[in-house]
């Protein structure tokens, strides 16, 4: 008799990523099972919290991994956010350990205050993820995000109207410093009650964050009434809609900020400023795109700059009246002069 079908399931998406790190690590190398874990194998992290989601995550690679010949490790990040929290780092590290990963180590951070208090967060655990990868020499980190996080990421966006790179919601593969894909997210096409199931079946402890009820927290609010409300208005499948709408506008997204990519040195001139006039020329979606490449490039902060920052930078190429100078993030200046666009620090 197999596995529980929940089992089965998060184990068969932490499989296949695994084969495209191996993939990625060594392309000329099949998988072989009897390899165990040979010396300069490629070592897998998986990010965990002590949640459902993470530890599910953590239960399927410390499954898979050695089949593989994957070395597999887990890191849990302490924000400091709550009494105890180092104490519940600690009982996550066993937990991985018990699990049979290794190195399995906690991280302690401190959550500053900028973009508010989720983004700060998000920020802190990123930083020190990448730090632990780079210092272990790891070929991947794994999220534990599932369908349900996508949707609620995708609903984020769309409240902000950040246009659509933000509607394209979490990539399946993302990267960090220096290393273009080594976020991966198996779960992105599993729910979320498929690994809390998973937990249970196989008698996984797990821990319920207070703040993913506090609905002092912008996602814990659309978590528990915005998505529930829709939910009762539209019926059933919300969730998975705005997942597939999610991948639809990642393809679009990508598609045109290749465009913009292959536009952009066709509206410089040869001092690398931008020429208003050709600006004016491209579709709007690929200028604006140009237009945030060059607020980014100048020092412009990409969390914080919005699609009204680029508007108002727009406005300077197609409804010129002679306006001054835009302050946006960063410090960064952007005004037209004789016919460029000048994007600087101030």
């Amino acid at each position: 008799m197999g596995p529980h079908p929940a089992v089965a399931a998060i184990r068969l998406a932490v499989r296949r990523v695994l084969h495209d790190v191996l993939t990625d690590h060594a392309p000329d190398r099949a998988p072989d099972r009897a390899l165990g874990t040979p010396p300069g194998a490629p070592l897998v992290l998986v990010a965990c919290s002590g949640g459902a989601d993470s530890m599910a995550l953590a239960s399927a690679l410390a499954f898979e991994a050695p089949k593989l010949g994957i070395r597999a490790g887990g890191v849990t990040v302490d924000h400091g956010l709550q009494s105890g929290s180092d104490l519940r780092a600690g009982e996550v590290v066993l937990r991985l350990t018990e699990l049979g990963l290794g190195p399995a180590e906690a991280i302690a951070v401190t959550v500053g205050r900028d973009g508010g208090p989720e983004a700060a967060a998000r920020d802190a655990r990123y930083t020190a993820l990448d730090a632990a990868a780079e210092r272990h020499g790891a070929a991947a980190v794994l999220l534990g995000h599932t369908r349900d996080d996508q949707a609620e990421t995708v609903l984020l966006g769309l409240a902000r109207g950040s246009g659509t790179r933000s509607l394209s919601g979490m990539a399946a593969v993302s990267g960090g410093p220096g290393a273009d894909r080594r976020y991966r997210r198996p779960f992105l096409h599993l729910d979320r009650q498929t690994a809390r199931k998973a937990c249970m079946v196989q008698s996984l402890p797990v821990w319920d964050d207070p703040h993913n009820a506090d609905p002092a927290y912008t996602r814990s609010r659309l978590r528990h009434e915005g998505l529930p409300a829709l939910e009762k208005a539209l019926g059933k499948g919300v969730v998975e809609a705005l997942a597939r709408t999610a991948q639809l506008s990642r393809d679009d997204a990508d598609a045109l900020d290749a465009w913009a990519g292959r536009a952009e040195a066709s509206v410089r001139d040869a001092a690398g400023l931008l020429e208003c006039a050709k600006l004016y020329a491209l579709p709007p979606a690929v200028r604006r795109r140009i237009l945030r490449r060059a607020a980014i490039e100048a020092g412009a902060p990409a969390g914080s700059l919005f699609a009204r920052h680029i508007e108002e930078i727009d406005r300077l190429i197609t409804g010129w009246r002679g306006q001054g100078a835009i302050n946006l993030p960063g410090k960064v200046v952007a005004q037209r002069q004789g016919g460029r666009l000048v994007i600087r620090q101030g």
